[in-house]
């Protein structure tokens, strides 16, 4: 019984930055990723890490963005800096390409101009 708890959103200004920070319950950070839902398109990969580590992020973001582990609190951060408008959404965290453990709330985030 995995439980992925999102936290961390909130509305910022164009150029802001918001942590957020994906809690697992019950289960290992192992292929833990940040997911989105900007409204009109699917949800889609935000960013991970890929079989040696290395961090995987969706187009646009590299430089801004960052992702974490934190073991003592059990999560999968991510630092997002300079933020844009257009990356308003939902953001989620899964495991695995999303949808191996059931999707939590996600946490919203707002960027205004």
């Amino acid at each position: 019984q995995v439980q992925l708890v999102e936290s961390g959103g909130g509305l910022v200004q164009a150029g802001g930055s918001l942590r957020l920070s994906c809690e697992v319950s019950g289960g290992s950070l192992d292929g833990i990723g940040w997911y989105r839902q900007i409204p009109g398109r699917s949800r889609e990969l935000v960013a991970r890490w890929g079989i040696l580590g290395d961090p995987i992020f969706v187009e646009d973001v590299r430089g801004r963005f960052a992702i974490f582990k934190d073991n003592i609190k059990n999560s999968v951060d991510l630092q997002m800096d300079n933020l844009k408008p257009a990356e308003s959404g939902l953001h989620s965290c899964n495991r695995d390409s999303g949808g191996f453990y059931p999707w939590g709330r996600g946490t919203q985030v707002t960027v205004s101009s």
